[in-house]
């Protein structure tokens, strides 16, 4: 089977996604991303997906665009995840996993009779998502390793390092860059990356701009 065939192509794609603005979440071709679901209009909207394509677009609010609209104004880059996990909490909540398949640009935002909001969106740009594992061999993973290493003892976490060393890169960098606690703006810098090697280091120029900061912050006085 070859790559293409198994992660699915741009022609099986739909030219229309329903969008799940969410500041802060970020989703990359392959990578899990658990969601707790409450909102009504939410709820319809996995319901309606379940019906169909079962495909969500994960995109993030621009919170520096100017818009008249009295919807928060978005980014014009999201990712488009399958609904592969689903269950229902009990008390009126789905939890989900969406698993990303690939980055879309949003062409047009349509008039959607749906209480969610839907676009058409445009998959060409990104044929590369659609390939696991793809540009594998241009990430410098020593450099992410040791941006990592750096972080985890600046901020005194654990990890499990047997995971990580075992990881293949692609799934090092994107599982990386969607756990990072960046904000908003270094989250979708993560997402536009034109290739993996792209990503891999924007992650690193980030994490070590964030440790920089880290150090030159000054000691509160007790």
């Amino acid at each position: 089977m070859s790559d293409e065939t198994s992660a699915g192509s741009r022609l099986d794609m739909p030219n229309v996604v329903p969008l799940f603005p969410l500041p802060g979440a970020l989703l990359l071709p392959r990578g899990q991303l658990p969601l707790n679901i409450f909102e009504p209009r939410y709820l319809v909207m996995i319901d309606d997906a379940l019906k169909g394509h079962r495909i969500i677009g994960m995109i993030q609010p621009d919170p520096q665009a100017v818009s008249s609209r009295e919807v928060p104004p978005l980014f014009k880059i999201g990712c488009a995840g399958r609904i592969s996990q689903f269950a229902e909490s009990g008390d009126g909540r789905y939890l989900i996993t969406l698993t990303g398949i690939a980055r879309f640009a949003v062409l047009d935002e349509i008039a959607a009779v749906t209480p969610y909001r839907q676009a058409k969106v445009d998959f060409a740009a990104f044929q590369s998502d659609f390939h696991p594992r793809h540009g594998e061999d241009e990430v410098d993973r020593d450099s992410v390793l040791r941006a990592l290493r750096d972080f985890v003892v600046s901020n005194s976490l654990q990890i499990d390092w047997d995971s990580i060393h075992e990881a293949p890169n692609e799934a090092l960098v994107n599982a990386l860059a969607m756990m990072s606690p960046f904000g908003p703006r270094e989250k979708q810098a993560l997402l536009e990356a034109v290739d993996l090697k792209g990503r891999a280091d924007v992650l690193v120029a980030i994490t070590e701009i964030e440790l920089a900061r880290s150090k030159n912050a000054p000691t509160s006085l007790q």
